[in-house]
C-alpha cells in the first residue's frame, strides 16, 4: 500500500509552504514545527518528510535544532532533505536520529558523494530528483541542469542509490494534481522504489499513484489547507478502490 508522507518545510525555524518552490511565495502554517510533526503522527502518519529550505539555498543545514527536536518528539521515522552536500553532513544528520537523508543537488554536482554515501549508509540514503519540464533543477530549485530526471535516476541507481523521491516542481504547492505521466515513466525506468511528490490534492490522486506502483506520496499543501484529511486518506487507501 502507498505510504502517505506528510511534509514539513522549514524556513527560519517555521513550518511553511512555497508555491512551485518560489521563496517569494511563502505561506507560514505554524510557528511550532515540532507540534505540527506530532499532529501528523497523531493522525496516523507512519513517516515524516522534512525539508530544510534555508539549507537548500545555502548548501548547509540551517535548521538543525528544530530538526533534532522533531526527531526526538516522534516515534515514527523522519527523512530530511536540503543542504546535505558532503559526507560529513550526511553523518551529522543521521546522528540526529534521522532514518534517511536526501541528496538532491549533490547527485548532479557530485555523483561520487552518492556512491560513497550509499556504500556507507545503504538505505539511509535517498536521491531526490526535482524536475521541471523533464530536466533536473538544483540549489533550492534555482538552477536548471542539462540532465533529465530519468537519466539521473539511472546514473544514481548504477552508483548504488536504492530509493528516489521524484518532485515535479511545476505541481508542487499548486493543489492541481501530480504529474502522473512523468512519475510513471520514472518509476518504470528504474528498479528502485519511487516516492512521488508535488500536486497531491485528493484521495483520488493517492489512489491513482498507488495504482502506478510507487512506494509513497509526499503531501503538504493539501494537508495544511484541509483539502486532504490524513486520517481519512489512510483509511481509504487501506480499503482500496471502490
Amino acid at each position: 500500500m502507498l505510504e502517505i508522507i506528510p511534509a514539513i518545510d522549514l524556513r527560519n525555524g517555521k513550518c511553511v509552504r512555497l508555491y512551485k518552490g518560489d521563496y517569494d511565495r511563502e505561506t507560514v502554517y505554524s510557528e511550532d514545527p515540532v507540534a505540527m510533526a506530532k499532529h501528523w503522527q497523531s493522525l496516523g502518519a507512519t513517516r515524516l518528510h522534512v525539508v530544510d529550505l534555508d539549507g537548500a539555498r545555502s548548501g548547509l543545514p540551517m535548521n538543525s535544532i528544530v530538526i533534532s527536536g522533531i526527531v526526538q518528539a516522534l516515534n515514527i521515522p523522519v527523512e530530511l532533505g536540503g543542504g546535505i552536500r558532503d559526507l560529513d553532513t550526511v553523518e551529522q544528520m543521521l546522528n540526529l536520529g534521522l532514518q534517511r537523508v536526501i541528496l538532491g543537488t549533490a547527485a548532479v554536482e557530485n555523483p561520487g558523494l552518492v556512491h560513497d554515501a550509499c556504500a556507507r549508509y545503504g538505505q539511509g540514503i535517498v536521491v531526490g530528483i526535482d524536475a521541471a519540464d523533464g530536466y533536473v533543477k538544483t540549489r533550492g530549485w534555482k538552477e536548471k541542469s542539462t540532465v533529465t530526471a530519468i537519466d539521473l535516476a539511472r546514473q544514481m541507481e548504477a552508483l548504488g542509490a536504492r530509493r528516489f523521491i521524484y518532485t515535479d516542481i511545476s505541481r508542487d504547492g499548486t493543489l492541481t494534481e501530480p504529474n502522473f505521466e512523468s512519475t510513471a515513466q520514472l518509476n518504470d525506468s528504474i528498479n528502485s522504489p519511487v516516492i512521488a511528490s508535488g500536486g497531491v490534492a485528493s484521495v483520488e490522486h493517492l489512489l491513482q499513484l498507488n495504482q502506478l506502483g510507487v512506494e509513497g506520496a509526499i503531501t503538504g499543501q493539501a494537508l495544511y489547507t484541509g483539502r486532504l484529511d490524513l486520517k481519512d486518506a489512510i483509511e481509504r487507501l487501506r480499503a482500496g478502490p471502490k
